[in-house]
């Protein structure tokens, strides 16, 4: 968590690159670290090698390596600062966006807790600073807040009768359509309900496919109970499929939230719909950036939106009294990037002054 701002130095050492190539093997090397965990996970998803990861993994970097090298120049300067700021945009915001992992701006969770919008203007404005001749009072600034930051470093509050839920189901969540697993998890909300939570959040596709039945069977079995579930589930469709969060309890059942940017290559698979087969995740880029439950506005996040900017900085616009991330993250055993998904949300939690919500799957350790 604390060691994001080191990612802060990265347009120091852009900016600092002697010649294009060098800056493109800042930009790669910088990339392909915070991403490091890609390949393996690649390896556990697929059940392959790790070939095809690696290949990934480089194909990966491309966006942010094509843009950071695209817009480098060696004059310092007024010139160099704004190329800085359009590169940091364009990995922010889709096309490029959509590859925009471990952007340097997360930090501004930890250097600047619950300033909100202004913490992260100043945290791009020391960003800026960066690439320019004055660039060690930034370098001075940033050490500075960073140990204030760590001395005085504290989580992110669980909003009052909320509760999340982490399971170790493996590969076997969201694929295990029987009773025996539904039963299992219903039992599982009722002993955290027990202990006094009222929304219980479940991981990311724990109820599997969102059908009628699967409805039917949840509500009738919350019938007796107060307690609200958030869950996440795929719905079937025409065209491909769609990644939500649905919320059931004993007065109705309704999806909640539909995932705005899946995973790219295994779930968004764009190219199959422009050939007109179909088959993948449908991407929501900017809707339902805020959802409504029991009178409380919620920003989630399911899995990949929580690497990424844009999700969170459009949830952040329409004022949200709190975030909730989920994630379905077997496939990680091995990597670190369950943990990076925490840190990332905990960082964008404390920054925006807002309790969050997590609930995660992985894989049982052996």
């Amino acid at each position: 968590m604390l060691a994001l701002p080191v990612a802060m130095f990265f347009p120091l050492l852009w900016a600092k690159s002697p010649t294009r190539v060098v800056a493109a093997v800042v930009s790669g090397g910088y990339f392909l670290a915070a991403s490091r965990g890609l390949p393996q996970g690649v390896a556990n998803f697929y059940a392959s090698d790790l070939w095809p990861g690696l290949l990934l993994w480089i194909v990966a970097s491309l966006a942010f390596v094509v843009v950071h090298t695209t817009l480098w120049t060696d004059r310092p300067g007024k010139g160099r600062a704004l190329r800085y700021v359009a590169a940091a945009v364009l990995m922010a915001v889709p096309p490029f966006g959509i590859a925009g992992w471990a952007h340097p701006i997360t930090a501004a969770g930890v250097l600047f807790p619950g300033w909100g919008w202004f913490g992260l203007g100043a945290t791009a404005i020391l960003l800026v600073i960066m690439t320019g001749r004055r660039w060690q009072i930034a370098v001075a600034v940033l050490g500075g807040l960073y140990v204030w930051s760590a001395t005085t470093w504290t989580p992110s509050n669980v909003p009052n009768a909320w509760a999340g839920v982490d399971l170790e189901l493996g590969k076997n969540l969201g694929r295990d359509a029987s009773l025996e697993h539904h039963r299992g998890l219903i039992a599982t909300v009722r002993q955290v309900a027990d202990n006094g939570a009222r929304v219980v959040v479940l991981p990311e596709g724990a109820l599997g496919f969102w059908t009628p039945t699967v409805e039917r069977y949840w509500q009738g079995e919350l019938a007796d109970s107060r307690v609200i579930v958030i869950a996440g589930a795929t719905v079937i469709e025409r065209a491909g499929y769609d990644n939500v969060l649905v919320a059931i309890s004993s007065e109705g059942a309704r999806i909640l939230y539909h995932e705005r940017m899946p995973v790219p290559a295994s779930m968004w698979q764009p190219w199959l719909a422009w050939s007109g087969r179909g088959g993948g995740a449908r991407a929501g880029f900017f809707t339902n950036p805020v959802v409504e439950l029991g009178g409380q506005r919620i920003a989630p996040l399911i899995c990949y939106e929580q690497l990424i900017v844009w999700p969170v900085l459009q949830s952040m616009l329409h004022r949200p009294e709190i975030i909730v991330a989920a994630g379905n993250g077997w496939w990680t055993s091995g990597t670190s990037i369950i943990a990076i998904q925490n840190a990332s949300t905990t960082a964008w939690a404390r920054l925006f002054d807002l309790p969050l919500v997590t609930a995660f799957n992985s894989q049982a350790e052996e």
